[in-house]
């Protein structure tokens, strides 16, 4: 698929976010979206989604290769820049932290966004480890700063009592695991706004993490939840978290991979409604 520097109307781009800086155990989220991109051009895998598209085919599909920021603040910018074309965005990460300045940009766009967040853990400290912008945090500055009328997480199985504490604070509802049947029944009436956290999986089928917790989706419980939940209107998606340097025999990649066509899926098919 060629690579564009810029977006088009209507397009559905892809780009890496290469940063790790706020993890606050392992490094090597950064070099996902390169790990992935090795994995793609292997040949192991094709581009077809489950629903029969090709998705080398599909000329509104762009992408954009990794973005150029600097720093950590930086992103906000440069997701914004490619925003103004009027396009849909799904980054790879990176840790989680790349999604509050992500977020900070789809607002100046969006309103009243809903979020649907895959992660094993809630993301939710007031500050951990005296870093307010660090991954284990990321969605409590999210919802502090009014980015998201409402975060739904599913996959969750880590929480402290400081984090179930800030999600009743700051109205985050959590789908318990034993429970996934719930999410089909939330209506979603905002844009919404998928974040994939990779360790909401169960290590067994993404071992390549920084933080495994025993417990998780399956890939499969995964898929059918993007496949099938209910969405009027998808503005954007990020996939966190992903470690090559913890993966094995590209287990992991070739999970991401899956992930992130059955995403790209599910765009092209709103974007016909």
């Amino acid at each position: 698929m060629s690579k564009r520097l810029e977006g088009e109307k209507g397009d559905i781009v892809i780009l890496g976010v290469p940063f790790d800086s706020n993890s606050s155990f392992l490094r090597g989220a950064a070099i996902g979206w390169e790990a992935l991109w090795s994995f793609i051009n292997s040949g192991s895998s094709n581009w077809s989604s489950e629903d029969g598209i090709d998705i080398s085919k599909v000329k509104k599909v762009k992408f954009l290769g990794k973005i150029k920021a600097r720093d950590y603040f930086g992103i906000e910018d440069e997701i914004k820049e490619i925003l103004k074309k009027n396009v849909k965005i799904i980054s790879i990460g990176g840790d989680h932290s790349i999604t509050l300045p992500i977020l900070r940009a789809f607002s100046k766009f969006f309103r009243n966004i809903e979020i649907i967040h895959f992660d094993a853990h809630p993301d939710l400290y007031e500050k951990y480890e005296d870093n307010p912008y660090s991954h284990a945090c990321a969605f409590a500055r999210i919802m502090e700063e009014g980015l998201a009328r409402k975060v739904t997480s599913i996959g969750v199985r880590a929480s402290t009592p400081h984090q179930k504490h800030q999600a009743k604070k700051l109205g985050v509802e959590f789908i318990p695991l034993e429970d996934l049947h719930l999410i089909f029944k939330i209506k979603f009436e905002n844009p919404v706004y998928l974040s994939i956290d990779i360790d909401s999986l169960d290590p067994a089928f993404a071992p390549g993490v920084s933080h495994p917790e025993p417990g998780g989706l399956s890939t499969r419980e995964l898929l059918d939840i993007i496949k099938k939940v209910k969405i009027p209107s998808i503005i954007g998606a990020d996939i966190v978290e992903f470690n090559p340097l913890r993966d094995i025999n590209n287990i992991t990649s070739a999970v991401v991979f899956k992930i992130l066509k059955e995403l790209i899926s599910k765009f092209l098919q709103k974007s016909e409604n």
